[in-house]
């Protein structure tokens, strides 16, 4: 399959930025005629206009930038440091059925516990602060990228590896050449979830584990009832999320098409 046709069966520009935007304009109209007619009070829900004149005056607020960098450090830290653990064990669940057997269902086990509850315990073996901060995160990513690195693992093209096996690969070699990049757009995608993921592991061990970062804030901002600043706090956590969200999915989609032309 050449990459032009690959191309083809992607969706075409127009819909992919004109659908978000016009369901945008639908929420934003649906809000905007809650707030004006229900006769809601704003320290419930705040109208559009008041929303974005906070929004305005919040921009040029340097200490809110300063949490949301470091939110978006310990989000990032988390997630490569899980990143860093999950690869090695998806690779070793993939080419050992032992070592599969006996990790799996332990595995599974460990996402049923919620992340709120295991933060107390980690105040206790690590302290207040960041590292514990990194820890919550890591945690609550390690999984999805594991799952999804282990299932593009498994789900490669044994024909395609066979080839390479014949030609001589074999070991790192067959792992760095043909296995790492045929199951890289499914590791991204694992990345890609587990980044968000992160971002709220970030904010409810800062909201629990205290920090400098948006988790803070938006505590600060709950004791005080201040529900706009609330929604332009949840906003720029969005915003940092979905742009990570996006160059990730940018990247992943291209070794898609990278692996599709191969075949």
């Amino acid at each position: 399959m050449s990459v032009r046709q690959v191309y083809k069966k992607q969706t075409p520009a127009v819909i992919a930025i004109g659908a978000p935007l016009v369901l945008a304009l639908f929420l934003v109209a649906g809000w905007w005629i809650t707030t004006t007619w229900s006769g809601v009070e704003a320290w419930v829900l705040p109208s559009p206009t008041d929303y974005a004149s906070r929004f305005g005056i919040e921009l040029s607020n340097e200490a809110l930038w300063a949490s949301l960098w470091t939110t978006a450090q310990e989000a990032l830290l988390g997630c490569l440091f899980g990143a860093l653990i999950a690869l090695p064990l998806s690779y070793l669940i993939y080419k050992s059925r032992i070592f599969a057997a006996a990790v799996e269902p332990f595995l599974g086990a460990t996402q049923a516990i919620p992340a709120i509850a295991v933060a107390p315990l980690l105040v206790l073996w690590i302290g207040y602060g960041t590292s514990a901060i990194v820890a919550l995160c890591t945690l609550m990513v390690f999984f999805p990228i594991l799952v999804t690195s282990t299932t593009g693992l498994r789900h490669l093209d044994e024909d395609v590896l066979d080839a390479a096996r014949l030609d001589g690969a074999s070991g790192l070699s067959l792992l760095f050449y043909m296995e790492a990049p045929l199951a890289l757009p499914s590791i991204l995608a694992g990345v890609r979830n587990g980044f968000t993921l992160s971002v709220t592991g970030a904010v409810v061990g800062e909201m629990v584990m205290g920090g400098a970062g948006l988790g803070t804030v938006l505590t600060i901002q709950r004791n005080s009832v201040d529900t706009t600043g609330m929604f332009v706090t949840i906003t720029l956590l969005c915003v940092m999320a979905m742009t990570v969200y996006m160059l990730i999915y940018t990247v992943e989609r291209k070794s898609r098409l990278v692996n599709s032309a191969r075949r």
